[in-house]
């Protein structure tokens, strides 16, 4: 494990202020991607950073700031997470060891209780307070009212196979759902493997296809006069460094934008020696990313820059999809995000998702999550069966619009 001084985390004294969090440990490919997946997993946001390494040693300096104003940050609890992904100190530089999975203890948590609107979402996030992470969902409703809850979990803390630890765990969920809590136990999920979705064809063409980055309807319009991003939003450059290639960025704004960019450059073995996360602008980010292959150099070959050009926009324009179907006599909302090749999902997605639904206040009758092999690719998705209401008719295409706009917008932090 890495040393305590690996890591130091400067808390704002008010609301709004930004916190700054400092990170000096040794390099590794990809480490960057993890530490931000871990700070948007707390519920922030980066508003700053700045990212520096010589291939051996990095040092990174981040700005953030609770997503929402309500949010419980453990900044204890967080730098104790950041300092176990950054490399250990005796180790050489070299070992890569980012793509290793973790292999986690997986819990099943069964709660049976009355449904209400908004119940899913509180669960949820009594869980990421507690930094419990969601694998899978199984949620369905009784005829009679009732709803039956399966959480396939694992702990941040690694402490879930404590009685203190799941007796923490009951206690907050008691607190928020008082007497229509009717039973509650936690389970090692011996076995668990991740449940795959299987979609009609047309379905899967639409959520998952490659081409939806040049479809128009998809963008929305979801920040006043931002265009669509074009070839001169993404720029490479590689006559300002005799090592690496600098790549500018200037993109829509939104939640885990830094976690998108370094994400996709990591499933791309491509290393960062010095980048720039500037303050947004009306709506907008600018970044600046000196990078390199794994063996050093800089990249000079057009097919590769077309490649990665073609894989950062279609992250920085569409991270997560959202779309309502038909199923059967039912409507389905669907929300789906691609995985990491490391095989970890995108943080806080089935929160955001319920978070949305409750503040519509369209009740779930049902809700799942699997994961999908689309054009050579993983997808984690979300399902969730709605159910109908006056307020929100789902025959409606306005209503739907307005669902997968809302829900769109509350993943992306607009």
């Amino acid at each position: 494990m890495a040393s305590d001084d690996a890591v130091a985390i400067q808390v704002a004294k008010m609301a709004g202020e930004l916190s700054v969090i400092t990170i000096n440990c040794p390099d590794q490919t990809g480490l960057g991607c993890d530490l931000c997946r871990t700070i948007l997993e707390f519920g922030l946001r980066i508003a700053r950073a700045d990212l520096s390494t010589d291939g051996q040693w990095c040092y990174l300096v981040l700005w953030v700031i609770p997503c929402s104003a309500s949010s419980n940050i453990h900044w204890t609890s967080l730098k104790n997470r950041l300092i176990s992904i950054c490399p250990s100190w005796s180790l050489p530089f070299y070992i890569d060891s980012s793509n290793q999975p973790v292999n986690s203890q997986v819990y099943l948590m069964k709660l049976f209780s009355t449904d209400r609107k908004g119940l899913l979402h509180d669960v949820t996030r009594v869980l990421c307070e507690l930094e419990l992470l969601i694998h899978r969902v199984k949620v369905s409703t009784t005829p009679d009212g009732k709803s039956m809850n399966l959480f396939f979990i694992t702990d941040g803390m690694e402490l879930l196979h404590t009685q203190r630890r799941q007796d923490e765990t009951h206690e907050q969920l008691s607190t928020i759902l008082g007497e229509s809590l009717y039973s509650f136990e936690i389970l090692p999920a011996n076995g668990f493997q991740h449940g795959f979705s299987s979609f009609p064809p047309q379905v899967a063409e639409n959520l998952f296809s490659l081409e939806l980055v040049d479809n128009e309807l998809c963008l929305h319009s979801v920040i006043p006069d931002m265009k669509k991003l074009t070839k001169s939003d993404l720029k490479f450059d590689n006559t300002l460094s005799h090592t690496s290639t600098l790549l500018q960025i200037h993109c829509v704004d939104q939640k885990g934008l830094l976690y998108d960019i370094l994400r996709t450059l990591k499933d791309c073995n491509i290393q960062i020696v010095y980048g720039r996360f500037m303050s947004h602008t009306k709506g907008s980010r600018e970044i600046d990313l000196f990078i390199q292959q794994t063996d050093g150099k800089k990249i000079t070959d057009p097919e590769k820059q077309e490649f990665l050009f073609s894989c950062l926009r279609s992250e920085m324009l569409h991270p997560l999809r959202v779309m309502i179907v038909n199923r059967g006599p039912e409507t389905e909302l669907l929300v789906a995000n691609p995985v990491e090749l490391s095989g970890k999902g995108r943080p806080r997605v089935f929160y955001d998702s319920t978070l949305a639904l409750k503040l519509l206040g369209i009740c779930i009758f049902s809700a799942e999550i699997g994961r999908h092999s689309s054009f050579d690719r993983e997808w984690e998705v979300y399902r969730f069966l709605l159910v109908d209401s006056k307020e929100l008719p789902l025959s409606s295409p306005h209503a739907r619009n307005h669902i997968v706009d809302r829900v769109r917008r509350t993943l992306m932090g607009w």
